[in-house]
């Protein structure tokens, strides 16, 4: 184990019970150290740079004009015309009661 790497314990003596509580003198890095040079971590921040400048593009592109566009499109004009609810499903159909004799 490194020098850098070695924990200082105080003992405490608390009732009967010895406790070791690591010091606050040196901070512990936890994990595996970061090289800012890697490749991973290049396009890592050329990544965040994209997304702060809003550049950054993820997904298939839309294409305009094309039927699921077309559909979607007259989808949003029945929202609107019905106060922003679709209605969905098979509509309503009257139904007729018929009287049945009982005995």
């Amino acid at each position: 184990m490194k020098k850098s790497a070695k924990k200082t314990i105080e003992k405490v003596i608390i009732g009967t019970q010895n406790l070791e509580i690591p010091s606050n003198d040196s901070p512990k890095m936890k994990g595996r150290p970061v090289n800012q040079n890697s490749k991973r971590q290049q396009r890592i921040a050329e990544l965040q740079a994209k997304r702060e400048a809003g550049l950054l593009k993820k997904g298939r592109p839309v294409v305009e004009g094309s039927k699921r566009q077309q559909l979607l499109l007259e989808k949003e004009a029945r929202k609107a015309t019905n106060g922003g609810v679709v209605k969905r499903g098979r509509p309503k159909s009257d139904k007729v009661e018929e009287a049945s004799e009982t005995k």
